[in-house]
């Protein structure tokens, strides 16, 4: 039997196919349900910051004592622990019932309110945090850089709080990925400098010591918007990925790997054995999966590994470790050809 052990953010997984998070992962069953299928570690779906947010204002305009600070003290510590209570229940349980990592995922576009919420994560016993910063950068006053010290201040703040390892996951729309890339890293010795400026709204300007992330996780995958031309309104489209859609992390994944000082996570258009193993070869340290196991249910799981195994016997390969990153830029004979492969119309036979 081939040995397919691999370690994440510093986490001892069996295999390097995690659950991404998700609805199937949003109840202890569900968790259970992957944990029996064979994922390495399962990534529990997101608690979002605007729920919390929500959930505290709603609570504070409830109140008839808006005079009473004692009492509006209250309540927003009330609601800042009501919030997140559920979530914190299942990360326990869900540690309790499996013997799998168990990552915790927060959702978040600001670092005045959550980060606190990621040190009870980790006192409710998460093995680590993903963090998924989802905001659409659409305000033309706020120019690149300033979107990227927002990730970078977002990663720190979650950094000075907790101690269990971090993963960030991204997507793919910035002018120099390669750069922030090399910047979220967990590289000590050569970590970013960011000059102080906007964060977030009802943020205030601070210097934040910085802290990289133990791994990337490329890419997220945004809800894809379409028009419903005959209701004429906006539509949501189909929010499921395909093995096509695969390409855009592979390429950064192989352009990345060796480079960057943390693991690298492909997610987004990984559907079957040969998904995954095209990723490792490009250096991916682990797969996450979801579109594939609500289309082909969990069992799609022990497929996947059954067809990393064969394809390792198949090529003598004894552990994953033994051909991970093989096909990365920074391993190849000729890295030119990973940057000018889009105009070699010879290699894909399209003129």
């Amino acid at each position: 039997m081939s040995n397919l052990s691999t370690r994440y953010m510093g986490l001892e997984l069996k295999n390097p196919l995690v659950v991404s998070s998700c609805g199937l992962t949003k109840t202890v069953q569900g968790v259970q349900q992957a944990a029996e299928a064979g994922a390495g570690a399962i990534v529990l779906k997101s608690l979002f910051e605007e729920q919390i947010n929500a959930e505290l204002d709603e609570l504070t305009q409830q109140s008839q004592h808006s005079g009473h600070t004692e009492t509006y003290d209250y309540l927003q510590g009330f609601g800042r622990s009501f919030g997140p209570r559920e979530y914190l229940q299942l990360v326990s349980d869900a540690k309790a019932a499996v013997s799998v990592p168990i990552v915790a995922s927060i959702n978040c576009v600001t670092a005045e309110r959550w980060t606190e919420y990621a040190a009870k994560l980790a006192a409710a016993g998460a093995d680590g945090l993903e963090l998924n910063i989802g905001f659409l950068p659409n305000d033309s006053a706020i120019s690149g850089v300033v979107i990227e010290e927002r990730y970078l201040k977002i990663l720190s703040a979650v950094r000075n709080e907790v101690t269990l390892p971090v993963a960030l996951k991204i997507g793919p729309y910035f002018s120099s990925l390669a750069h922030l890339a090399k910047q979220l890293g967990n590289d000590r010795m050569n970590g970013p400098t960011f000059t102080v400026g906007w964060c977030g709204p009802g943020e205030n300007d601070k210097d934040v010591t910085w802290k990289g992330a133990d791994a990337l996780v490329l890419f997220n995958r945004f809800y894809r918007f379409d028009i419903d031309v005959d209701k004429r309104r906006p539509s949501g489209g189909n929010p499921y990925s395909t093995s096509e859609e695969l390409h855009v992390s592979l390429r950064w994944i192989s352009l990345l790997a060796g480079r960057v000082a943390c693991d690298l996570a492909a997610t987004t258009g990984v559907h079957d054995g040969r998904d995954m193993i095209k990723q490792l070869l490009a250096g991916a340290s682990v797969v996450q999966v979801c579109s594939t196991l609500y289309r082909n249910g969990l069992g799609q799981i022990g497929l996947i590994l059954d067809q990393l195994e064969e394809w390792m016997q198949v090529h003598g390969y004894e552990s994953t470790e033994d051909f991970r990153g093989q096909l990365s830029q920074v391993r190849s004979d000729d890295p030119g050809d990973y940057e000018r492969l889009q105009y070699i119309k010879a290699l894909v036979g399209i003129e």
